[in-house]
């Protein structure tokens, strides 16, 4: 750890490459999540050793990142981009020639459901499914009810508080003898899915991917048996006023890297290394739980990711900019 400390300030103070003319400057949004910060900070070593860019980091969120690009051109860059949050804007500026899309940087998208411990369907492998888990209730209990089983909702105020909700009355969980749990906030609920495991005891709840959690406790996904209705989730599922649900799950949220449409003009051996650029959530899952667990910001677990896994990164890349990265590295 301290050698990657080592290795980011040095990075940080004299990383541009002797043939940083070759590229020119680029900006990279630096989003203001762990994944987000990752991939922008793996970007940010490759462009500026493997392409000799004068790669720059700015901060970055979704929605003040996508209308900067698609009006005022800039950054460049947007590695990590929830395209579901503004779909509309997104399609338009691509259209327009504003925006390009260069691939998916999470492969299999975002991903929400609701989850149980690995090892209670080892024991159990109904509780793999939502019929499972209404018949064996009586393995979740309530935390501070034995007489209820529990369901672990979304934190009061998030927008999943609407789709777990409306998904549990769809469910009738209510009438199986579950009640939501309030977690209070997202360390609350990662909390006591690491108080299940750490224990052994029954977990049932709503989760999301990647995390770190699901990097470090090896959680099932239940199936709802009812295959994913796109019109049904985004019509009712997910609004606050959705009298009647019905069951779905949840359909993956696309996340991509963007660039500007002069960016991917100007740029096509960028964008292809770009387009190669993904990560498989069990992939992230784990580098977020190397982070969490050494308390590592983007910039560290970049250099670790690069120098620990050659066999991922280096297909992103010809041969000569793979050898570049690769001797840059060794050094860092």
């Amino acid at each position: 750890m301290k050698r990657l400390l080592l290795a980011a300030l040095m990075l940080s103070g004299s990383a541009l490459s002797s043939n940083a003319a070759d590229c020119g400057k680029v900006t990279i949004a630096d989003m203001n999540w762990s994944s987000a910060t990752l991939i922008a900070n793996v970007e940010k070593i490759i462009l500026t050793q493997g392409f000799g860019c004068d790669a720059e980091l700015i901060p970055g969120d979704t929605m003040p990142t996508g209308a900067s690009m698609t009006e005022k051109g800039e950054p460049d860059i947007a590695p990590e981009f929830w395209s579901n949050s503004m779909r509309e804007v997104i399609d338009k500026g691509v259209e327009e020639g504003r925006l390009a899309i260069a691939g998916k940087s999470l492969s299999d998208g975002g991903e929400e459901g609701f989850w149980v411990p690995n090892y209670m369907v080892e024991k159990e492998p109904s509780l793999a499914t939502i019929e499972g888990v209404i018949e064996h209730a009586d393995l979740f209990p309530h935390p501070e009810d034995d007489t209820k089983s529990a369901f672990y909702g979304c934190p009061a105020g998030w927008n999943c508080q609407i789709s777990s909700g409306n998904l549990f009355r769809a469910m009738n969980l209510e009438d199986a003898g579950f009640e939501i749990v309030d977690p209070g906030s997202g360390a609350g609920l990662s909390g006591s899915i690491a108080k299940a495991y750490e224990r052994g005891e029954g977990w049932f709840g709503y989760y999301w991917a990647p995390t770190a959690v699901l990097g470090k406790y090896q959680m099932t996904k239940v199936d709802f048996g009812s295959g994913i209705d796109e019109e049904e989730f985004k019509g009712c599922t997910t609004q606050n006023d959705c009298a009647d649900p019905k069951v779905t799950m949840y359909p993956p949220s696309l996340v991509q890297a963007i660039t500007t449409g002069e960016f991917a003009k100007n740029n096509p051996e960028i964008m292809d290394f770009l387009g190669k650029l993904s990560f498989t959530n069990k992939e992230m899952n784990a580098l977020l739980a190397w982070m969490e667990d050494n308390q590592a910001d983007g910039e560290i677990a970049g250099i670790y990711f690069l120098k620990n896994h050659e066999d991922k990164w280096t297909e992103w890349l010809s041969d000569d900019m793979a050898a570049k990265v690769k001797a840059a590295v060794a050094e860092m």
